[in-house]
């Protein structure tokens, strides 16, 4: 005989005839007459039910503390992500002791919806929270390491670059797991979202009359607590954390709309960019004129606590060396667009003198013709122009917007040694390069050179030191020096290791700069080098400026003349109180510096 025939249904238990009662109840319409449902549809509800019912008879005490336990996990993962703030520094266990308005919106409305409605009501409000702390979670990414928030517009691009920076860094293979765990994540978490949301919205509608009465008690409490300003451990009692993080996010994608299409307006104004070529820098004809920029050198390596003394012994000990040498210097400080990271961001501002702080207007500046501070010497027609870029490693396209005739990315240099983290080479291995491939050889015209050095890049780990400049070769003598140094995963977590090692990879980039002056300059040399942006938050420290050192290096006293009243500090080391520009500023005031005559275009 065969073996459904002696099937026999389970007893009920109380728990399931008051399930079995709400659920028909809820399916129930207000006229109370039973819906019609399809034959398949019912047999199958039925076998679940049976399959439930059994399972609850043969575990007859995890039935009920299973059920309790999801119940609480639904309302534990809900109610974090209502509560759930946007920043690292707010993550704390006061922030999730409130009561979130939307979670008594949703509770109403859920418990006002029929059945089938309810359900789908349920499924997408717990999606979009899934969805909304992904975009909180990015928003502590963002601001820990660039210091803003995530743009929803812009910046989904700026991932892949997160993933190619973690292969430089810790290796392809946890880059690749990284990525794919991400989106793993990020499935799962909106998923277990809307099945909560639904677990609840069916409770809700199990305990109907007491779920009504509790909403209600809820808004009494948060409008209460509203009016009267009742805070516990220091935060309001009463929140809307969730509708203000949405807002956010809302009014960041509006702005950056409407700052698309006025940026490009304010792009084709150029106040030099109808002078003619004889008339842009002409107090320094015959000059070779170097820009060149320090990966993360910011403020804080020169007055935070733990990197400034090692920072500003170098910058002392370079100042003196470079005066031996019938060098002098005059520095300031600049307010850079980026922070944290985006370094092209911090070079586009500094040459073009518009504040380029996002993707989009990065986008936008090089696809058009505003006049670039290193395009103005390939425009006079005498000096031949040169890009260093050891961080390049793929197509470079703007090299033309910024008027270089020849571009050396980080395979054009010979260079047989290791990588060093994210940096292809060390910054003395690229200069060295620059000395024998452009620098040192015979020309026609004076160079004008713009240098990316990178060795001050994430993670620090290892850092170069530096070797013989006679010794330095083709680089496979920075093979032992790599192996020697630290690796990145013993620093990148660490904060202070982190800032030890970045002070120390800052430190390397000062003294091969200006070693390389000393050994290679001449009376015809002026250097200009700044730093592009402040480091990550982790190690700027919270609340840093924006603020980068600039200098100006030349022999020449005419140089050093030409910008005294811009009343900038002796040395390489500014002052504290030294002035402060924002960094799209200093094109135009060094183009006016030194001759050249405004010829606006575009208004």
């Amino acid at each position: 005989m065969p073996v459904f025939t002696h099937f026999r249904r389970p007893a009920r238990t109380a728990d399931d005839t008051h399930a079995v009662a709400a659920t028909d109840a809820d399916d129930a319409p207000e006229d109370g007459t039973r819906p019609a449902r399809p034959g398949r549809l019912r047999a199958l509800r039925t076998r679940l039910a049976h399959r439930r019912g059994a399972w609850r008879i043969r575990h007859p005490t995890a039935a009920p503390v299973l059920r309790r336990a999801t119940t609480v996990l639904a309302a534990a993962l809900v109610l974090g992500a209502l509560l759930l703030p946007n920043t690292l520094v707010a993550l704390e266990p006061n922030r999730f002791a409130r009561i979130p308005v939307e979670a008594v919106v949703g509770a109403v409305m859920l418990l006002c919806l029929p059945r089938a409605a309810r359900r789908v009501a349920a499924a997408l409000f717990g999606a979009g929270l899934g969805v909304l702390t992904v975009l909180n979670v990015l928003d502590m990414g963002f601001t820990e390491y660039l210091g803003r928030g995530f743009n929803v517009v812009l910046d989904w691009g700026l991932l892949d670059d997160a993933q190619s920076y973690l292969a430089d860094s810790m290796g392809g293979a946890v880059a690749a797991w990284a990525a794919a765990g991400a989106v793993v994540l990020v499935v799962l978490l909106v998923l277990l979202m809307a099945l909560a949301a639904l677990r609840l919205g069916e409770l809700l509608a199990a305990h109907r009359e007491r779920a009504a009465r509790g909403a209600l008690m809820a808004a009494t409490v948060w409008m209460t607590c509203v009016a009267l300003g009742v805070q516990t451990f220091g935060v309001p009692v009463a929140t809307r954390s969730a509708s203000a993080a949405l807002e956010a996010q809302a009014h960041r994608v509006v702005d950056t709309l409407r700052d698309e299409a006025a940026f490009a307006r304010e792009a084709k104004a150029d106040r030099f960019g109808a002078t003619p070529g004889e008339e842009l820098v002409p107090d320094l004809r015959g000059k070779d004129v170097i820009f060149t920029f320090i990966e993360s050198y910011g403020r804080s390596a020169v007055e935070d606590p733990v990197m400034a003394p090692g920072v500003g012994r170098t910058l002392e000990a370079s100042t003196k060396a470079l005066a031996e040498a019938g060098f002098h210097a005059r520095s300031g400080w600049l307010t850079s667009a980026t922070y944290g990271g985006s370094s092209w961001l911090g070079h586009s501002t500094f040459l073009s003198g518009l504040w380029v702080d996002n993707q989009q207007r990065y986008r936008t500046v090089t696809a058009g013709d505003h006049l670039t501070l290193t395009k103005a010497f390939e425009k006079t027609g005498d000096w031949d122009t040169v890009g260093v870029m050891p961080g390049v490693q793929k197509a470079w396209p703007e090299a033309e917007w910024y008027g270089l005739d020849k571009v050396y990315d980080a395979f054009g240099m010979g260079y047989e040694g290791p990588k060093f983290s994210w940096s292809t080479m060390p910054d003395q291995y690229a200069l060295e390069a620059f000395q024998r491939l452009e620098h040192g050889r015979k020309r026609d015209r004076p160079l004008m050179a713009e240098i990316i050095l990178t060795s001050s890049h994430q993670p620090w780990a290892p850092v170069p030191t530096m070797v013989g400049w006679d010794e330095i070769g083709d680089g496979s003598v920075f093979h032992g020096v790599a192996r020697a140094g630290e690796k990145p995963s013993d620093v990148i977590a660490d904060t202070t290791r982190s800032r030890q090692a970045y002070g120390r990879s800052v430190q390397y980039s000062v003294t091969c700069l200006t070693q390389w002056l000393e050994r290679y300059g001449t009376d015809d040399t002026v250097l200009v080098f700044l730093g592009d942006h402040q480091p990550i938050a982790r190690v700027s420290g919270t609340g840093a400026s924006r603020d980068v050192p600039v200098s100006i290096v030349a022999r020449d006293p005419k140089v050093l003349d030409a910008i005294a009243d811009w009343n900038w500090t002796e040395g390489l080391k500014p002052a504290h109180d030294a002035p402060v520009w924002r960094m799209s500023a200093f094109r135009d005031r060094f183009l006016t510096a030194y001759g050249s005559v405004p010829h606006p275009s575009g208004r």
